[in-house]
Order: C-alpha cells, then sequence, then structure tokens
C-alpha cells in the first residue's frame, strides 16, 4: 500500500484538513503497514540473517559467507601480458601474470583499505615489474620489501594495499 498522508487543511482550524477519525484511521494504515513489512504485524522485528531490535541492527553469524561476498574478494584473474597491465580493484582479489616484457601495473578502481594479491612468474628473461600507477596517472607507491626475481618459474608474490585513492603500501616476496 502507498503511504496515507493526512490532509491537516490550509490553515489551523479551517476545517478542511480530515475530520479527527479519518486521521487516525490513516495513522493507523500507515503503522499497520511497517508492522507487517517489519515485524509480525504486531511487533517490529526482522528475523533471518538480519534482525533489528532496539534501533540496532544485528547479522547473525555466519550469514555473510564466502559465497555471498563480491566477485571482487573471490575470484582470480588472469591477467594478458602486455607492457601495461590493470589491477581493477572490482575485478578481483588475484591477479596473476606472466609477463612478456618489463611491466607497468595501472591501478584502477582503487578501495581504501582493500590488499589484493599479484602472483608473477617469472620467465628468464630479465624483464622488470615494479613500476605503478593509478588510473593511468602518478600515484604514491610506498615500498615495504623485496624485489621482482625473473627466475623462469619463480614465483613473485605483491600484495598491494591502498590507503587513499592516490596511495598504496606493497612488499614482493618469494616462497623459500
Amino acid at each position: 500500500m502507498a503511504k496515507t498522508v493526512i490532509s491537516v487543511g490550509t490553515n489551523a482550524n479551517d476545517g478542511t484538513g480530515d475530520p479527527l477519525r479519518t486521521a487516525f484511521q490513516s495513522t493507523n494504515s500507515n503503522f499497520n503497514e511497517l508492522y507487517s513489512l517489519l515485524g509480525n504485524g504486531s511487533a517490529l522485528a526482522i528475523s533471518g540473517d538480519a534482525t533489528i531490535s532496539s534501533g540496532t541492527v544485528t547479522i547473525s553469524n555466519d550469514a555473510i559467507d564466502y559465497e555471498k561476498i563480491d566477485d571482487e574478494f573471490s575470484t582470480l584473474d588472469v591477467i594478458t601480458p602486455a607492457a601495461q597491465v590493470d589491477i581493477n580493484f572490482d575485478a578481483a582479489q588475484i591477479f596473476t601474470l606472466t609477463p612478456s616484457a618489463n611491466t607497468t601495473f595501472n591501478i584502477t578502481n582503487p578501495k581504501i583499505g582493500v590488499t589484493k594479491t599479484i602472483i608473477l612468474t617469472g620467465t628468464g628473461n630479465s624483464y622488470t615489474a615494479d613500476t605503478w600507477k593509478v588510473g593511468g596517472a602518478s600515484g604514491t607507491f610506498n615500498k615495504l620489501n623485496g624485489a621482482y626475481d625473473d627466475t623462469s618459474n619463480k614465483k613473485n608474490f605483491y600484495q598491494i594495499t591502498c590507503v587513499s585513492a592516490t596511495e598504496f603500501y606493497y612488499g614482493i616476496s618469494q616462497p623459500a
């Protein structure tokens, strides 16, 4: 049902608004709709994965699980090799790449507080893979540790965290 509006008239006590009984019927109809939508018709409560009580929303334990999380947190993206490759923060959680040239990473759709993983497999060609951009422009990329190792089949594990729209911290490591 649509909201029932109570006519209050043009001026106070001018007799053009809803009569008192009609006004309270509208009020009851509006509340009945809310109580039916947000409760059992007589008490307010939302059941299921989320509940509302005294103005507090509570999400049940395990109501948000891996299968319900957006793709950006639960998928792997195989990157096509190029001189510049996009790391789209909306696309996946883990990115893999075997470079075919010196590689510049271009961060797109950065999300503050989100960390992404990039796994590069070395090719044995002395390529470099430690140049960064954000949205095609320069940003602040704070390297914490490590260096890319292009030894054939060597795995390089990058983790990069967004701390502002144009600032990131990252590290590079390899398995022992």
